[in-house]
């Protein structure tokens, strides 16, 4: 691993911090997220048109840049820094790694160029809770996630020459506004139950969609309902097998993507809480002193940076070995860098005194990010668990991935 930014790295890096810094600051990120998208559409168009940030890691055959995960990774760190609300992840991180993977070369040229120039958003829907489970992030990923039968979810039929959906989905990451939702749904019954992906148009009959309060208002989510809406099969099935474990196998690396892309999320958002806290107990007095000279302070606000700084350096690894193929590493990086939000936003809103936990304050908004983030992907602990269960660490035998 060279752990030297390419030159390209670095100016995604700075182009990208510089139009933030003029566009996202913490007036505008509360403004945006009171938007019925949940987001600024001016913003949006410019992070596509003038940064080309939704295909980043698209081929160029698809209108992309042409860059890997690692370039998208960094750019997310960027957009963690700011709190900016925008469907990048759900989107270039949950949806885009699915349509390559699994679908057929019709489907990705009909989607892929029209995400790639922004004019069109995505979502994963998956029943219930249990994203991180799908995404083999906390658990196996081979079950019943998707629930089925009794269990709720969404079930699929075939019905005049294509695919009916009916059922609800109660947390989808910007399902309220995407134009494209790629939904987990259960087909061929009780005998034969094996879950699919489905290609949904945000604007189809039957479709109901409602956007949710959610802890962090940054990310929006929505419930979808679904009343017999019609649907196309993500893949052509033409293989001759029921296809569920080629779903799995996506929804894995895709969790790996995401993963990778949240965790350096986190990292640019600890980063920037600790740098606004250092510059507050620097100008803030107490008993004729600068609150940062007591060494008190100064022991908290280390620990901070470090937490922080091993949190960046497993960040970028993860982010360099999913780029790689290499599977289950971006999970354990995901863990310690939620970690580090949690500590910088808490010991920020600690230093920050009495304005640190009001609501006109931007410092509670890094700590439901932390808190937001946990839900949808984690706990920290289960992401640890999970990835020494996958490695045998417990069992005297190493599984090499």
């Amino acid at each position: 691993m060279d752990t030297d930014f390419t030159a390209e790295q670095d100016q995604i890096r700075r182009t990208l911090r510089a139009l933030l810094q003029g566009r996202c600051g913490p007036a505008e990120v509360r403004a945006a997220v009171d938007t019925p998208a949940g987001h600024d559409p001016a913003l949006w168009a410019a992070l596509a048109e003038q940064l080309g940030l939704p295909g980043l890691a698209l081929p160029d055959t698809y209108g992309g840049v042409g860059c890997s995960v690692t370039e998208l990774a960094l750019a997310c760190e960027e957009t963690g820094r700011f709190l900016a609300p925008s469907p990048l992840l759900a989107t270039a991180g949950l949806a885009v790694p699915l349509l390559l993977a699994l679908g057929t070369e019709a489907q990705r040229t009909a989607l892929l160029p029209r995400i790639a120039s922004g004019a069109l958003t995505a979502a994963l829907a998956v029943p219930g809770t249990c994203l991180a489970t799908a995404l083999a992030l906390t658990g196996d990923n081979g079950g019943g996630w998707a629930g089925g039968g009794r269990a709720g979810g969404v079930q699929a039929r075939q019905a005049d020459a294509g695919w009916r959906l009916y059922g609800q989905v109660d947390q989808v990451l910007d399902g309220h506004h995407a134009g494209l939702l790629l939904v987990a749904a259960h087909a061929g019954g009780f005998a034969r139950s094996r879950t699919l992906l489905f290609l949904v148009s945000g604007d189809a009959d039957g479709l109901v969609r409602v956007r949710q309060t959610a802890l962090d208002a940054t990310r929006p989510q929505a419930r979808l309902q679904l009343r017999d809406v019609r649907a196309e099969l993500l893949g052509d099935g033409s293989d001759g097998s029921d296809g569920s474990a080629d779903v799995s196998a996506a929804l894995a690396r895709a969790g790996d993507t995401v993963a990778a892309l949240v965790a350096c999320e986190a990292v640019g958002a600890a980063d920037q809480m600790l740098s606004r806290t250092v510059e507050y107990v620097r100008q803030r007095e107490q008993f004729g002193r600068p609150v940062g000279s007591f060494q008190a302070v100064q022991h908290r606000l280390a620990d901070v940076y470090v937490q922080t700084q091993a949190a960046r350096s497993a960040a970028y690894y993860a982010a360099w070995a999913t780029a790689q193929g290499e599977r289950r590493v971006a999970g354990l990086a995901l863990g310690q860098a939620l970690e580090a939000l949690r500590g910088a936003a808490a010991e920020g809103i600690q230093l920050h005194g009495g304005i640190g936990f009001t609501w006109e304050h931007e410092a509670h908004l890094y700590f439901k990010r932390a808190s937001g983030d946990e839900l949808l992907f984690g706990p920290a602990h289960r992401l640890r668990a999970h990835a020494a269960e996958a490695a045998q660490l417990f069992t005297g035998r190493e599984v090499r991935v």
